[in-house]
């Protein structure tokens, strides 16, 4: 198959969930034999840099076009992107291609993906990744778009594919027939885990006493993560449960809240037992999660974070938030636990459990680990992706 995948962020950008899975399905399609072409933009790691790279590059084997941004900080800072550039390239290439995926909603190159693969007849697929409803910021905008474009784009599509049953309510909330809808998790590349290395180096790079237990928050420093419930409920099991022997460890990128992140642990009188690194990538990453104790993720809205498959795939037990997509991830009492949202007493008491019993969270970070290679490889996910374009073609050519 000639596949085509539009999606506003791709490596060499080094963060974010629709990064890392767009870039695993495009690489597996292309080991598998497809010819795969990439669409994405050029928005980088922050708001005062772009990606240093070629308007089109090769990347394990795939072929990517980077289209400019207008304006980078926008893109950065507010999610709004705008490739203009890709527009041409659409008029020009749409044709050319069996079947586009498109990895997005209600930005500029997902209407015009859709648009020009509507005009030029050639079926996509669409995949959400948490965004049909409409929380945090700008909900007006994001109804006038659903308006205007995005519920259109939706119900010209091929298929929608929801990353769990949660997702796949969002659609039908909003019309989309159950026949319509395709269930595909994300999935991790397991060899990425297979050689995991040697506890105490996370330690020893940042001077972490080794008797220390780590809590580690790993992911985007923004409200919606949910960090400021975590420091909270940090500051209750340190000050009132008087579990000293502990540090946070706030591991990931500023999304314009670590600032405020800050401010509050100077108020409770935290500050020097927490440990905020920046963002970790690579063997950097690895060595964090194999140093944990516990993972815990209490986003206020979650839909599939891969950083929960990967603290999975080291074996860690999890903490999270009982919020959308989460409340199928982690099984709970067997894999990690789940607590009720902003309920920073109860969060803290299970990082207390947690941190006071080592056989019960070994046990269910082993059976975390077992989860993850049952449901969640990447190959698995990619192999569901190519009978779903198959039979979106089979359909297509029928109707034609």
């Amino acid at each position: 198959m000639r596949i085509l995948i539009i999606t506003g962020v791709f490596p060499p950008r080094r963060y974010g969930g629709v990064t890392t899975i767009s870039y695993l399905v495009s690489k597996k399609l292309k080991e598998r034999g497809h010819e795969v072409t990439v669409f994405t933009t050029d928005v980088g790691n922050n708001p005062h840099s772009r990606l240093k790279v070629r308007s089109t590059d090769m990347l394990d084997g795939v072929q990517v076009h980077y289209f400019k941004n207008i304006n980078n900080l926008l893109a950065f800072k507010h999610r709004i992107l705008s490739p203009l550039g890709m527009i041409p390239a659409l008029i020009r290439n749409t044709r050319s291609y069996d079947i586009i995926h498109l990895n997005g909603l209600r930005n500029i190159h997902d209407i015009v993906g859709a648009y020009f693969a509507k005009k030029y007849r050639v079926p996509y697929v669409q995949q959400s990744h948490g965004d049909i409803p409409r929380v945090m910021s700008k909900k007006g905008l994001k109804w006038l778009n659903d308006a205007l474009f995005s519920y259109r784009l939706i119900k010209n599509a091929a298929r929608v594919i929801a990353l769990n049953e949660w997702e796949a309510g969002h659609y039908k909330a909003i019309g989309v027939p159950k026949e319509k809808i395709a269930i595909i998790p994300n999935g991790i590349d397991l060899s990425t885990f297979l050689n995991l290395p040697p506890r105490g180096f996370f330690k020893k790079r940042f001077h972490v006493p080794e008797n220390r237990k780590i809590i580690l928050y790993l992911g985007r420093i923004d409200e919606i993560k949910g960090v400021d419930l975590l420091v909270r409920a940090y500051a209750n099991l340190v000050r009132n449960m008087r579990y000293e022997n502990t540090i946070l460890v706030i591991a990931g990128p500023d999304e314009v809240f670590l600032n405020k992140i800050k401010s509050l642990a100077i108020s409770l009188d935290i500050l020097n037992s927490i440990l905020f690194t920046g963002p970790l990538y690579g063997e950097d990453k690895l060595r964090a999660y194999v140093d944990s104790d516990i993972y815990v993720l209490p986003s206020k809205y979650e839909t599939f974070p891969m950083s929960l498959l990967e603290a999975y795939a080291c074996a860690k037990p999890v903490i999270c938030s009982k919020v959308g997509g989460l409340k199928d991830l982690v099984i709970n009492g067997v894999t990690g636990f789940l607590v009720e949202p902003t309920n920073t007493k109860e969060l803290a008491e299970k990082m207390l459990y947690l941190l006071d019993n080592n056989d019960k969270a070994k046990e269910m970070g082993v059976k975390a680990r077992r989860l993850v290679e049952e449901k969640f490889s990447i190959d698995k996910v990619v192999s569901r992706l190519e009978i779903l374009y198959e039979e979106v073609l089979k359909e297509w050519r029928r109707s034609e």
